[in-house]
């Protein structure tokens, strides 16, 4: 028998993916997050089409949410027609701005090779889509601030019983969405399709996430289903935040509720979002 007969043949192996770098925060770390979130931030200004409509949509669905909220019964709630109104217009900020606006962020940046050409350099992957999402976070929480200053003024509404708990709120509505953002634009093949995979989490959490009505004058089995929602335990804690009144085991579940969505969100990514242009 020859040698060539006794070798073993070698299986050949399809070449491993590069793996997910995925680096914690540090000094160096955040001085690229900023030098990205720049970038980000100058293209967002150039885009006045995205800019006009993050900065008016908010505002029109807040004005419309509170000519048609005159006739809710909101007895037994705890909540005045301007409460109501504010913190459900925060968690419509968030929804617009935050998740609708980084979709197609991520959409058009893997289809125009940007996501992978910055994977070639020292950037982590966890670097790449935070500094993404840096000029959408900070035009919501600029846009929130408007919101609530404006409407102590205008309505006359009570100021805030815990400001920690509502910024606790808007971080972790900002987490979900954010992370479901780059979980929808994993599934978003352009950045017109991204409009339409969107909308099914928008139309659930403006519907059943207390925006527009809060929980409180659904019937009891629907309201049970909906406070289980990703966007429901950050409108929460917001209200909860603005009115006070929740017990610290609401507060405390809201808030497991939160991160476990949110860690949820991180999984997916890890696991389906693509880098590469999909055509």
């Amino acid at each position: 028998m020859s040698a060539q007969q006794t070798t073993t043949p070698t299986a050949r192996k399809a070449p491993k993916a590069p793996p997910v770098n995925w680096g914690l925060p540090s000094a160096a770390s955040l001085r690229r997050v900023r030098a990205l979130a720049r970038a980000e931030l100058t293209l967002l200004l150039r885009n006045r089409g995205a800019l006009t409509v993050s900065l008016l949509v908010p505002v029109l669905m807040i004005a419309g949410s509170w000519s048609t909220s005159e006739e809710l019964d909101l007895a037994g709630t705890g909540l005045n027609r301007a409460d109501s109104v504010l913190t459900g217009g925060i968690g419509m900020v968030l929804l617009l701005v935050v998740y609708l606006g980084l979709v197609p962020t991520y959409v058009t940046r893997r289809e125009e090779g940007v996501l992978k050409r910055l994977r070639t350099g020292e950037l982590s992957d966890g670097e790449i889509l935070v500094g993404a999402a840096v000029p959408a976070t900070a035009l919501a929480l600029a846009q929130c601030a408007v919101l609530l200053i404006g409407g102590s003024v205008v309505l006359d509404v009570s100021t805030p019983a815990s400001v920690p708990l509502l910024l606790l709120g808007l971080v972790l509505g900002i987490a979900v969405l954010a992370t479901f953002a780059t979980v929808t634009a994993a599934f978003s093949k352009t950045v017109e399709s991204a409009q339409v995979t969107g909308m099914p989490l928008l139309l659930v959490s403006a519907v059943g996430s207390g925006l527009y009505v809060p929980l409180g004058v659904l019937p009891d089995t629907l309201a049970e289903i909906c406070r289980f929602l990703p966007l429901t335990p950050a409108v929460d804690l917001i209200r909860a935040g603005w009115t006070g009144g929740e017990s610290g085991a609401e507060i405390l579940g809201a808030m497991a509720l939160a991160v476990a969505w949110t860690a949820f969100g991180v999984y997916a990514v890890r696991r389906r979002f693509r880098w590469e242009p999909r055509h």
